[in-house]
């Protein structure tokens, strides 16, 4: 843990401090990986929803996220004040989420597409809200545990590590598990159990973490009222706040559309649904030895200018992915293992800078608003997440992708067929093009916090 009493200048944090908040990103990493792979493909190719409906499930979800994020950060903010530590909703997150997310792939078999689709929504509207309930406070730990540019630095690089670690071990197990099911329907039940315990297992393993502090006066404690207002201040009165979430927020759409996109390409592209186990370690592979690199780049460039980088490299190597139209084959891992080493540095320097912009706010307004910037963080990420999914099912409609039930065979147009390529591919790379617009007017560097006194 740090050490309180220590001068700013000499607080370092502890590899176990690294290690148990670092555990955290397996429920992160873990919850943003699963339902974007399989949810829509769930929908519809087991259950008959309709592609259109189908995103319209999973964007109202995230919507309500949108909705509940900035709440739940005022009432983790007001909750340090009264008890001293953010770990009660930490603990409340990890204690829901397994029987929510069990519920999500237990449809009862008798219900129609649209009962079905109803059911998804009502029980991934509750998981999503037990999910942030433990994220937007985790995401707000790091300003509070870690002192100083590099030190912010090392500690979300190695979180990053396990997220990682997290999206190959859902991304790719996930499927695996589906398949030990007698059928589709039973597949996915085994999967969410034994996923919700694992989620389960790293909320509450990491909310120990939270350093336990003095209460506060209840005058100056935040009110959960407020959350829009409090929301809406930080977002308002931090520039480099503005444009690190814009960037954060185009880029989660352009990787979740490719998320949500791979069960699709191994199946109707590649033409194997185990293929999507393959992609996605020739994806996280790379990452888990690249993100300690892209460490190594921030400190000798700046995290800003290594994350410009490393979304470049994500982008060229996404455009190359349109060549499956026409050739698809085993060369694709090739190009997916490039986007992945780049994706670790897309992940663990935003998310490093992140306390960086927090700390910057606290020297002009005063400590206690790393709860709103969580919530305000968590909101603009799942949404770009969930209008990834959207946008997968808006392209899939329009070049007209037929949906199934469990057991049905159905044959894909050529259109559709590309369409998914496109998905996969173009549009992505454009959305991180477009991202890198908004970067540029990230202006916060390492100077620019040596008031802190802790570099």
């Amino acid at each position: 843990m740090v050490v309180d009493d220590a001068p700013s200048s000499t607080r370092r944090l502890s590899r176990a401090t690294i290690v148990r908040y670092s555990i955290g990103s397996i429920a992160t990493g873990g919850f943003g990986t699963l339902p974007g792979l399989v949810l829509v493909y769930y929908l519809t190719d087991t259950l008959g929803v309709a592609a259109l409906v189908a995103g319209l499930v999973v964007g109202l979800a995230k919507v309500w996220d949108v909705i509940i994020d900035p709440i739940i950060g005022t009432a983790s903010d007001a909750d340090l004040h009264a008890t001293g530590s953010r770990r009660r909703f930490l603990v409340t997150g990890g204690l829901a989420i397994p029987i929510l997310f069990v519920a999500t792939f237990a449809v009862p078999g008798g219900l129609g597409p649209d009962a079905a689709a109803v059911w998804v929504l009502i029980a991934f509207v509750a998981t999503a809200t037990a999910f942030s309930v433990f994220q937007v406070p985790y995401i707000a730990l790091p300003a509070e545990i870690a002192h100083g540019y590099d030190d912010r630095t090392r500690l979300l690089t190695w979180r990053v590590v396990v997220l990682t670690f997290a999206i190959l071990l859902f991304g790719a197990g996930g499927p695996v598990l589906r398949g030990l099911g007698g059928d589709a329907r039973s597949g996915y039940l085994v999967m969410a159990v034994v996923a919700g315990a694992v989620l389960a297992a790293g909320m509450l393993a990491s909310a120990g973490v939270a350093p336990r502090g003095p209460k506060q006066l209840a005058a100056t404690r935040p009110r959960t009222v407020d959350g829009y207002r409090r929301s809406f201040a930080v977002l308002r009165r931090s520039r480099p706040f503005r444009a690190l979430l814009a960037v954060f927020a185009v880029q989660a759409l352009a990787t979740g559309m490719m998320l949500a996109g791979a069960q699709y390409v191994a199946t109707w592209v590649l033409d194997s649904e185990d293929a999507v186990t393959f992609l996605f370690v020739a994806l996280i592979a790379p990452a888990l030895l690249f993100a300690p690199a892209w460490g190594a780049v921030a400190r000798r460039v700046g995290k800003e200018r290594g994350f410009a980088l490393a979304s470049i490299v994500f982008a060229v190597a996404a455009l190359s992915l349109l060549a499956l139209a026409w050739a698809p084959g085993p060369w694709v891992y090739l190009p997916v293992a490039i986007a992945g080493a780049a994706y670790a540095g897309m992940q663990s320097l935003p998310m490093a800078m992140l306390p960086d912009v927090i700390a910057d706010d606290a020297m002009a307004s005063g400590p206690g608003w790393a709860g709103a910037f969580g919530g305000v963080w968590t909101a603009g990420e799942t949404t770009g997440m969930a209008l990834g999914s959207t946008a997968l099912t808006l392209v899939l409609a329009l070049s007209g992708y037929v949906e199934s039930v469990a057991g049905e065979r159905v044959v894909q147009s050529p259109e559709a067929v590309f369409g998914i390529v496109v998905s996969f591919s173009i549009v992505p790379a454009v959305l991180i093009g477009l991202s890198l617009l908004a970067l540029s007017r990230y202006r916060l560097r390492r100077g620019s916090l040596a008031s802190e006194g802790t570099l």
